[in-house]
């Protein structure tokens, strides 16, 4: 499923249009037979990868207890115990990641909290800094000891991931044909 395509159709559409459909979604989920399905591929002690929407990323876990319209599963990074829906339960290794088409930047379902992006700040400079919350607007970084709030649109990726500090980036231009004599020699 093309959720990009299906983001981009209900940014069209009314609050009591989305309203309806999470509704419907919510009708179908509670079916037994979508708990049934999921239940049927798990079993206690089970290693699983599930969707924690507050923080728009996939967590891996292992299953604790089977309940009737929910599972038990502690976190492998955190060590806590979650009570989550069978249906954010990954059992088909999914791709979770939503991936829009802004004009420019980042969007809202296309970063994670915790996540490493940049932003050139009002004095121009390059900033890089850690996720620590989604807002609906922006995203709240904190680059170094302070924290800014930047809207989505001024985001990028970083690669760097020494790049957390929140400092400006010093970028370093490699004489191409030097370092391929470093490497001949080394050979």
């Amino acid at each position: 499923m093309n959720f990009s395509d299906t983001i981009a159709a209900l940014n069209n559409a009314s609050a009591f249009d989305l309203f309806r459909l999470r509704a419907a979604i919510d009708r179908i989920l509670d079916q037994p037979g979508w708990m049934v399905a999921v239940q049927s591929g798990l079993r206690v002690g089970l290693a699983v990868d599930y969707f924690d929407p507050r923080a728009n990323r996939s967590h891996a876990g292992q299953i604790l207890e089977l309940r009737r319209k929910h599972a038990v599963v502690l976190d492998a990074a955190t060590r806590k115990r979650w009570l989550i829906s069978y249906a954010a339960i990954n059992l088909d290794g999914a791709d979770v990641e939503i991936r829009e088409q802004p004009p420019q930047g980042l969007g809202r379902n296309a970063v994670a909290i915790g996540d490493t992006v940049g932003f050139l700040d009002r004095s121009h400079q390059q900033r890089s800094g850690r996720i620590v919350r989604l807002n609906d607007k922006t995203v709240t970084l904190l680059c170094g000891q302070q924290q800014w709030r930047v809207t989505y649109s001024l985001l990028h990726r970083v690669v760097d991931s020494i790049a957390i500090s929140g400092e400006g980036l010093a970028l370093e231009i490699l004489d191409v044909d030097a370092e391929a004599e470093l490497i001949d020699r080394d050979v």
